[in-house]
């Protein structure tokens, strides 16, 4: 038989760099060179575990300066004036109003305050509003939320626990003449206030 025929093929085999003299390797040598093939692959196998296991960083340990994590901004209805928003009476609640519901140049429709008691549940009403698109402004002045309602004859168009401090303004559309029902309501003492403007 030939000795290429009995030879192994060289494309096969896997040398390590610098471990291989030159020439075909003996029986043995093939044997020595598995070996170290398959020691070398378990060295490498484990050394990619061990590195990924201290490659992770949940950012608790220490802050990175390239993070794209934008840091904690405090929502500005969680502020302390907000939290020591306590209720006016007299002179004062025309200081208020003013401050919270500045002039506008739009066509007021309804306008209205008032002084609620823990508890209390007030309503009101505006009448005869022709289609169009109105803007509608709720603040309050309390310690707590106080709940806006409004409503048409058929839907609820806003139902609104509000943190009082700054003012909410919706948009709303009426598609024909309607009336509105504004029911407001306080479990603490505060002001409120509501205004209707045309869009």
């Amino acid at each position: 038989m030939p000795a290429s025929q009995g030879a192994p093929s060289r494309r096969n085999a896997v040398p390590l760099r610098g471990s291989c003299p030159p020439g075909t390797p003996g029986p043995g040598s093939r044997v020595r060179t598995a070996v170290v093939l398959w020691a070398a692959g378990a060295l490498v196998a484990g050394g990619s575990l061990t590195a990924c296991e201290y490659s992770y960083d949940d950012g608790r340990a220490r802050s990175d300066p390239g993070s794209s994590v934008a840091p904690a901004v405090p929502d500005p209805s969680f502020t302390n004036e907000s939290l020591e928003d306590e209720p006016v009476s007299g002179a004062e609640m025309g200081s208020w109003l003013q401050e919270a519901l500045p002039d506008t140049e739009r066509e007021v429709i309804h306008v209205s305050s008032g002084v609620l008691n823990a508890g209390e549940i007030r309503m009101e009403k505006a009448e005869n509003l022709p289609i169009g698109t109105y803007a509608l402004a709720l603040v309050c002045r309390s310690q707590r939320r106080v709940t806006f309602t409004v409503r048409t004859e058929e839907y609820t168009l806003v139902d609104l626990g509000l943190r009082c401090g700054p003012t909410r303004e919706n948009v709303i559309y009426l598609s024909r003449p309607s009336a509105l029902t504004f029911h407001v309501e306080a479990r603490y003492p505060a002001n409120y206030a509501i205004r209707l403007t045309r869009l």
